[in-house]
């Protein structure tokens, strides 16, 4: 793509996220790398922290097998989180905010000390987070119908919208954040289950991807920064009146309501 390209598309997402009409897969009109949509990506949140936003943290997404075969792709991205994002627990979460949301549980680090890659390794990423919670992340897709390959998520911030945070901080080596299991309720329904170790063996480890894959960048993780490794379970569509609530073992529970008009 040349740069002009690149920022005609960070403006059709922008539309697309003011206005909630989706568009078509960028992916299916030009010939995008993944190289483009991070730059992408780039211009879209540097626009959002010139108008006032801040960046508080990162996720990584597509850490799953069960996210990566429900989107048909075979690596991790990340996207960036701002200020914005993050919403209060039980004030619920208004659906005029959002195009296609889904809901999914994530067991969330934050971190104590600064983190750089590249050489980041596992010990030097559990000495960097101070504590880890359970989560919800709302993602949403500015394309339509969720039609995403790597590069559309990607270019879209990865498909990030919102995100709840629990209020029971559990530090590193309390539990094993492998085998914390995790169900997922909508409504008061199960309608997933899972574990940390679905999210590539480890969470600690996306950690480790994500401080290396933006050190690279020359991009550091800093302290008291939120990241999101990815999701325990496949994703749950969701719309106006449901609570979805994640049980984690070892962790508690967070819960969000949907919204039909924007909370008092």
């Amino acid at each position: 793509m040349t740069p002009e390209e690149r920022v005609r598309l960070a403006d059709d997402l922008a539309h697309a996220y003011e206005t909630r009409i989706p568009i078509t897969p960028p992916s299916q009109v030009t010939a995008l790398s993944v190289e483009d949509a991070y730059a992408v990506q780039s211009l879209q949140i540097a626009r959002r922290v010139s108008a006032g936003a801040r960046v508080r943290g990162h996720k990584v997404g597509l850490t799953s097998r069960a996210m990566q075969q429900m989107f048909g792709v075979d690596q991790p991205d990340y996207g960036h989180l701002l200020d914005t994002m993050f919403l209060p627990p039980g004030e619920g979460a208004a659906m005029s905010r959002f195009l296609q949301v889904r809901a999914e549980p994530e067991i969330a680090f934050v971190l104590g000390r600064d983190l750089q890659g590249p050489g980041v390794t596992l010990a030097d990423a559990l000495r960097a987070v101070d504590f880890a919670v359970a989560a919800l992340e709302l993602i949403d897709s500015r394309v339509r119908d969720w039609q995403i390959t790597l590069v559309d998520t990607i270019a879209d911030n990865a498909s990030s919208a919102a995100v709840v945070l629990g209020s029971r901080p559990i530090r590193m080596g309390q539990i094993d954040l492998r085998l914390a299991g995790c169900n997922l309720y909508r409504n008061g329904s199960l309608v997933a289950t899972g574990a940390g170790g679905a999210v590539l063996g480890d969470p600690v480890t996306a950690l480790v991807w994500l401080a290396n894959s933006l050190g690279r960048l020359g991009v550091t993780l800093e302290a008291g920064e939120v990241v999101l490794p990815g999701s325990c379970t496949p994703a749950v569509p969701v719309s106006a009146g449901d609570t979805v609530r994640a049980e984690f073992a070892g962790l508690g529970a967070v819960s969000v309501s949907f919204l039909a008009e924007h909370a008092a």
